[in-house]
């Protein structure tokens, strides 16, 4: 029997939605492309709706112009992630076949959302700064303003109390890897918790958390840019507030409170693991801040089994960092502990999740995990 299919609708018209259709005159087979960031020829995040679906049937979906995205190679080994009400997102079948993506579902219901990885929407982002500003001994201690005026807040857990430690996290730079402000929920969650780990830990230290460092790109469905088409995480040597204003806030801030460790949360689209880089190439790079980054990474390995040394980015040669990423510039101008903690779009391939990948959910447990390991080396930052 002949099945004739309804058509198929694309809508990628909200929060963090990005794609272009190019054909849907097959409702089995959709031809789309990755819309690149505004002002900038990045693009690899994708975010969209399909509607009109029809259910026990499958329908494919190719991403074209794959291959012209920013890191083509990332493609392979990876999966789509799609779900169904926002809320649970799971993996789809997926090939790359060097020109463009492919990915399938046989969907049960006659909607279903399909992105890179699990979006982290803004209105759960509110919700987040709101739950904890609420929190005892939480305050939303600054709010920066992006290019186009949304809020960047800056939370402090900690009463602020002479000779504490500042430790800093900040998230999603890069707005297209939302695996940032899970991780940084699942910080926050932990402080709520207010475990005795976490009473130790606040009892010696106050931790400065901004969630989200590019609202506008990350509201606009880009991957790596924010709305004047800058890369924050390449403008640490000289943010500006015309073109980045969400880095000379983190910046003012930092200068005002002081840093005695520093951890950017990131994703990395190509490597299938659970990683951090560090400054071993800054010119201020010592003996001590080598055995902290080594402290750190030893012990987040014994707190978590999602987290390894073996795989990750090359170590720069000494005196040879790139000084306008957060990582080496904060590491260097506050000569403390300094990482880029970088969680994969595919899955982390020493602990694998056939169904899920890495995700949201584990990107949270990984931000717990990361309280714990700041409890156990906070004595030995200075």
């Amino acid at each position: 029997m002949t099945v004739t299919l309804s058509p198929v609708s694309i809508d990628c018209a909200f929060d963090a939605g990005n794609i272009l259709l190019v054909d849907a005159g097959n409702p089995s087979r959709i031809h789309l492309n990755i819309r690149p960031d505004t002002h900038s020829g990045h693009f690899q995040w994708f975010h969209f709706k399909a509607s009109g679906l029809t259910p026990g049937h499958t329908h494919a979906f190719s991403l074209d112009n794959a291959s012209q995205s920013s890191y083509s190679a990332a493609w392979e080994g990876y999966q789509a992630v799609a779900s169904y009400d926002q809320q649970n997102w799971f993996r789809v079948p997926t090939r790359y076949d060097g020109k463009a993506l492919h990915f399938s579902l046989e969907p049960r219901e006659t909607q279903a959302w399909f992105a890179y990885f699990e979006p982290y929407p803004r209105a759960r982002h509110n919700q987040l700064i709101e739950r904890a500003s609420a929190l005892p001994g939480v305050e939303l201690l600054a709010t920066g303003r992006s290019v186009e005026g949304r809020d960047i807040p800056l939370l402090r857990a900690g009463d602020g109390g002479a000779g504490k430690r500042k430790l800093w996290i900040i998230a999603q730079q890069h707005p297209g890897e939302h695996m940032a402000e899970w991780f940084m929920e699942g910080v926050i969650d932990r402080i709520q918790g207010n475990d005795a780990t976490v009473q130790a830990l606040l009892a010696v230290a106050d931790l400065y958390l901004i969630p989200n460092m590019n609202p506008d790109g990350a509201a606009a469905g880009h991957l790596r840019t924010n709305a004047r088409g800058k890369d924050l995480n390449r403008a640490w040597q000289d943010a500006n507030i015309e073109h980045t204003p969400e880095v000379l806030f983190a910046q003012q801030q930092m200068k005002l409170y002081g840093v005695d460790l520093f951890l950017d949360a990131h994703g990395d689209e190509e490597i299938p693991h659970v990683f951090t880089a560090g400054c071993e190439g800054n010119p201020g790079y010592t003996d001590r801040i080598a055995a902290l980054e080594e402290r750190f990474r030893s012990t987040l390995c014994s707190v978590t089994r999602d987290f390894q040394t073996t795989h990750g980015y090359p170590r720069s040669k000494p005196g040879q960092a790139n000084m306008t990423l957060a990582c080496n510039a904060v590491g260097q101008a506050h000569d403390c502990l300094s990482l880029t903690l970088e969680m994969p779009f595919k899955d982390h391939d020493d602990a694998p999740d056939a169904v899920t990948g890495w995700s949201g959910e584990r990107s949270k447990a990984l931000g717990s995990a990361v309280i714990d390991t700041l409890a156990k080396l906070v004595a030995e930052l200075r």
